[in-house]
């Protein structure tokens, strides 16, 4: 069983691309993945769902891509911009009231207009540089 906990990074200035709660979040990923086997809504100040899968990180991370494309279209928001999905795998113990536990991925949904811009900013290549290459993933539609 593969665990993502998940953030959003809403990079898109626009009515036509509203956040979304937690709550309609899970809902909305469950509803356009049949590859989802539970999907729940947070309370936490930064990870918002937690998703569950039988596919590997990686594979769940591009059906994580093209749900959340999915769920905006069903929502009628505008997706004329490009979504990342950036993981990595929580190696050690969690901190105390957090849902990112050991063996779970920390999973960051970011929808910009310029993914290597947004990449550069936050100094990716050098993040990814110090973790095992199977414990970090970078997916973008």
């Amino acid at each position: 069983m593969t665990i993502f906990i998940l953030s959003h990074n809403l990079q898109v200035q626009s009515e036509l691309v509203p956040s979304i709660s937690a709550a309609d979040l899970a809902k909305g990923l469950l509803s356009s993945s049949s590859s989802f086997s539970n999907a729940e809504a947070l309370s936490h100040p930064h990870w918002l769902v937690r998703i569950e899968s039988h596919l590997v990180a990686h594979e769940m991370a591009q059906e994580l891509v093209k749900a959340w494309k999915q769920y905006r279209l069903i929502q009628k928001h505008n997706i004329d911009h490009h979504l990342l999905a950036l993981g990595g795998r929580k190696d050690t113990a969690g901190s105390p009231g957090s849902p990112l536990s050991q063996g779970s991925w920390g999973v960051d949904v970011v929808e910009c207009g310029n993914p290597d811009a947004f990449l550069e900013s936050i100094n990716w290549n050098a993040l990814k540089a110090g973790r095992p290459s199977d414990a970090v993933f970078e997916v973008s539609d």
